[in-house]
């Protein structure tokens, strides 16, 4: 049975009896497609961060020494390097409303928090912004993810 509520909410009762699946776009979508494009953008700062460690060590204001995690910056370099696709394609595959990217966005955006923590000595503004956007796309998919599916 429906819940008038459900209804006039966009919402009707699960096959199973069960919670509710959306049953049109709603306006929360724009958050998800906000997460995508963070996750898209987070993605090539990744990216960008990594190839700045690659080729220019000397670039940064902290000596490896000076980091939470004592390793190089190469070393960093390929992290954030490789971090970086992943959360960009995460991000694309987001759009498309998939269970997995929605997981896979949120690991990832975990993972880039945590990476950015143990960078902060290094560009404090920087990765201080990067954690934000993370949280900000943690909550995006994890709130409002299921919606997206219903869009396209």
């Amino acid at each position: 049975m429906t819940n008038s509520s459900d209804v006039d909410a966009g919402y009707s009762a699960d096959a199973r009896g069960g919670g509710s699946e959306p049953v049109g776009m709603t306006g929360w979508t724009g958050w998800i497609t906000f997460a995508s494009m963070m996750m898209v953008m987070l993605g090539s700062f990744h990216a960008f961060q990594g190839f700045i460690a690659l080729l220019n060590d000397d670039y940064y204001l902290v000596r490896k020494s000076g980091l939470a995690i004592h390793v190089d910056y190469t070393t960093w370099g390929w992290v954030h390097l490789v971090l970086g696709i992943i959360i960009a394609l995460a991000g694309l595959a987001l759009l498309a409303g998939r269970m997995w990217a929605r997981i896979v966005a949120v690991l990832a955006a975990l993972v880039s928090a945590v990476v950015n923590v143990a960078f902060l000595a290094a560009f404090p503004v920087w990765s201080s912004l990067m954690v934000l956007l993370d949280i900000v796309i943690i909550w995006a998919v994890v709130v409002h993810g299921r919606e997206m599916k219903s869009a396209f």
